[in-house]
Formats: C-alpha cells, sequence, structure tokens
C-alpha cells in the first residue's frame, strides 16, 4: 500500500479543506478537491494551502467537481469523505463514487462521531474491508489527534497501515477507538462542553454564559473556556455531537448530553456561533476599529455586555501559576469552598471520571484519554490532572468529598480508578495558564 494520490470529496467545507492542506503538506499527495462546483474547489485550494502555511503545496492541489468522479476516485489510493455529517448525506457520495473505487483502495469516511460500520454497509461487500474511520480535529495543521475507528469489516493491516501512514507521514497522535458514539475525543470534550451550558442555565441569575466561562477559563487547563468553545465549534454541530451521544449510549453522564432549551432556541433562530455572527456570544466592530464582546442573557434572550467576573480563588490561582507555583494553585483551588471554586473543582474531578469511563469503553488505554483532550482540544489530560492534584490517592479522596454523594454512588471510584497508569505521560505546567 502507498497512498501517493487522495481524493477528498466535499473538500469546500471546512474540514475537508484542511485535511487536504494536511495530506497536500505531510502526504505530498496528489489531491483531488472534490467540491459542488469549480468555482468552489479552486477557492477552497488556495485556502487549503494557507490552512498549512505553504502556498507551495498548490502543486499539489487539483480542483474537482463532482462531474470528474470516475476520473479522481479511480485514480486515487485513498478516498477520504468529508461531506455533511448525516447518513444521507454520505449514502448519497457513497453511492456515487462505489462504481468507480478500484480494488483494494482505502476508503475513510471523516465523520465525527457517526456508525462507522453503518456506513461501511452502504458500500458493496468487496470494498467493505477498506472502509474505516480517520477523524481529525480542527484546525488540524495546529490540532495532531487522528482518531482511527475501524468498522466490523475492517481488515487489521488495513488498520495497522494506516495508524502508519498517519503517524509517520502525516505526523498525527493515532489513537486507535471502537465504533462507538462520538468515538473518544469529542465523547469526553463534549460532556465536559455540554454540562457547561447546562450549568449556565443553572446560574443564569448570577450571570449564566460568561459565568461560567470565567469559572472554567484558561487558568482550569484549556485554551478556550468550554461555551466560548461551542461558539467556535458552532452550536449546530455541538448540538448534532451531543444528541448523537444521549441517543447511543447510557452511561451514568447519560443526561449530561441533554442540550439546554436555551441553545436549541439559538439554533432554531441561526445563531449558531462565530460562523453566523452571533451565538452564546456577540462581536460587533465599532468604528474606532475596536471589538465589543456581546453574551447571550439567558433568562431575558437579549444579549448585553460580557461581564468582568473577580472570584478570589481565580484571582489568586492565577497568580500562583504566572509565578510557576503549581502546587500553591491547586491548594487554593482544594482549600476554597466558595461557590464558584466548588464548581471549578468539581468539573475538574468529573472530567477525570468521565475520561477514564469512557476511555475504558472505546479503547484499550487511559492513556488514549490523555491523547485525546491534549492533542485534540489542547485540555490538559486527564490523568496529568491527577498529577496536578496530588496523586491518586488524593484526588479519589477529593471526589467523594466534593462531588455529590448520587454521583458517587453512580460513579464507583473505586472501579474507576482500578488500573490507571500511576502518572501521565503529559506535564501538567503546560496547560494550566496564569490567565482568565
Amino acid at each position: 500500500m502507498n497512498i501517493n494520490t487522495v481524493t477528498v470529496l466535499g473538500a469546500n467545507g471546512t474540514m475537508g479543506c484542511n485535511i487536504s492542506g494536511i495530506f497536500a503538506s505531510f502526504g505530498n499527495a496528489k489531491v483531488y478537491m472534490v467540491s459542488r462546483s469549480m468555482e468552489k474547489a479552486e477557492a477552497a485550494v488556495a485556502k487549503a494551502a494557507q490552512s498549512v502555511k505553504a502556498e507551495a503545496v498548490e502543486s499539489n492541489l487539483i480542483p474537482c467537481d463532482y462531474s470528474m468522479l470516475e476520473k479522481c476516485v479511480g485514480e486515487s489510493d485513498l478516498i477520504f469523505e468529508s461531506v455533511a455529517e448525516t447518513f444521507d448525506a454520505k449514502e448519497s457520495i457513497i453511492a456515487k463514487i462505489a462504481p468507480f473505487i478500484k480494488k483494494k483502495t482505502l476508503i475513510a469516511t471523516g465523520t465525527s462521531g457517526l456508525s462507522i460500520t453503518r456506513l461501511a454497509e452502504m458500500l458493496p461487500e468487496e470494498l467493505r474491508p477498506y472502509f474505516f474511520g480517520m477523524h481529525f480535529f480542527n484546525p488540524p495543521y495546529s490540532l495532531t489527534l487522528c482518531e482511527i475507528i475501524p468498522s466490523l469489516y475492517t481488515e487489521h493491516k488495513v488498520i495497522e497501515y494506516i495508524k502508519c501512514y498517519a503517524a509517520q507521514t502525516l505526523v498525527r497522535t493515532v489513537v486507535e477507538i471502537r465504533d462507538d458514539a462520538a468515538f473518544l475525543g469529542n465523547r469526553i470534550g463534549f460532556q465536559f462542553i455540554n454540562e457547561a451550558l447546562q450549568y449556565a442555565e443553572r446560574y443564569k441569575d448570577s450571570g449564566g454564559i460568561d459565568y461560567i466561562d470565567a469559572i472554567l477559563g484558561q487558568f482550569t487547563g484549556r485554551n478556550m473556556a468550554p461555551i466560548n468553545t461551542a461558539d467556535f465549534v458552532g452550536l449546530d454541530v455541538s448540538k448534532a455531537v451531543v444528541d448523537n451521544i444521549y441517543q447511543n449510549t447510557d452511561d451514568y453522564a447519560h443526561e449530561t448530553f441533554i442540550f439546554p432549551e436555551y441553545c436549541c432556541r439559538l439554533v432554531r433562530e441561526g445563531k449558531l456561533g462565530r460562523k453566523t455572527g452571533q451565538g452564546l456570544y456577540k462581536s460587533i466592530k465599532r468604528e474606532d476599529g475596536r471589538r465589543i464582546t456581546y453574551v447571550y442573557d439567558i433568562e431575558s434572550g437579549e444579549y448585553r455586555d460580557k461581564m468582568t467576573y473577580s472570584f478570589p480563588f481565580s484571582i489568586k490561582m492565577i497568580e500562583h501559576l504566572k509565578n510557576g507555583e503549581y502546587k500553591r494553585a491547586m491548594d487554593v483551588l482544594t482549600s476554597n469552598h466558595s461557590t464558584e471554586a466548588q464548581i471549578c473543582l468539581s468539573f475538574l474531578i468529573k472530567y477525570v471520571l468521565y475520561s477514564i469511563t469512557a476511555a475504558k469503553l472505546v479503547s484499550d488505554s487511559a492513556h488514549a484519554a490523555d491523547h485525546v483532550m491534549a492533542a485534540g482540544f489542547g485540555w490538559a489530560p486527564p490523568l496529568s490532572i491527577i498529577d496536578a492534584l496530588g496523586g491518586k490517592y488524593v484526588f479519589m479522596k477529593l471526589a467523594k468529598e466534593r462531588l455529590d454523594p448520587a454521583l458517587i454512588a453512580k460513579i464507583n471510584v473505586e472501579e474507576t480508578m482500578a488500573g490507571i497508569p500511576a502518572a501521565s505521560t503529559y506535564d501538567f505546567r503546560r496547560y494550566f495558564k496564569g490567565k482568565k
């Protein structure tokens, strides 16, 4: 197997475009970028080159429309499907390309959580052994995670080859995941994000959206606060991810995947986040060039000025983190019993416990949770948070003391923590930043 020519279907979409750039630059492959029109395909070529900061790769990127499928697909060593995230859209494109796929061509779907086996069954039987999930994260140039997901039909040698190709040629952080809803990275990440959205509704009288984001800011081990992340990803995408998980899983965190009604309302109104100019937040550029950020007020349904919150625990934590005093920062968090500090600590504890739970369900190692969150989200890996808080037994004690007893009974902390690695392979200090 050698991947010299790739066809990307849906190449004018954000992920299709960016992944085309990855195949062309890191993989040095000829990439047919297939879009609905040549105009869209040509625009996507320029964006793909820009996404990998290498104009030179434009010569590897060939704009195409769907009338050229027979040529593109017939020449390709790998076909990468990146069309709309619905079974109907993917079934339609699979039906169009199936007659042109040559024997033993690799076929990948970039789905972020749909069943790989169900998608494989849309192909003729002889092609199913070469079909698999290849889930990149956006933007793939800086977020290196690639989840590889076999279907029930995928040949073992195909998975071993594509894992090696993704790691060595495309320079990805590769994790093999079982075929389960949202796989691993999104299952962990959107559990955290969606529960933050739920908490915003619960604490709407205290400020709601920007209040919760202020409690869970960069000083808690992430590049972007969780609700702001949902706005960045898009509320329509967030809803699709959590709806899929809610409908197809049934673990102890099941209720945390219910998309809040105020978010559903924003989706219905077309206020999807940054891509539409407004969502949970809204940014307005003034005549003097300055940007003013507004936040959606859940109670009134209107936008208001974003507030600046000053929580004593976060002020102290940020000060210690700026000075490289990580233990003192964590001591502030664990010793402060204000409402805000309690929310913050409980979210970190629940993040760790759910990450380990999900990793055990869909992978073969708790380290997988670390890899997906570090390389897919840029968040502090869960095992590294255990290290930051003082180790396994200190963490277990905190969990039992700070989480609701009913939740603790559902989780079974001892069973969850049994057999986890002694330490993370990641250093937590690079993730906890002295910033709000």
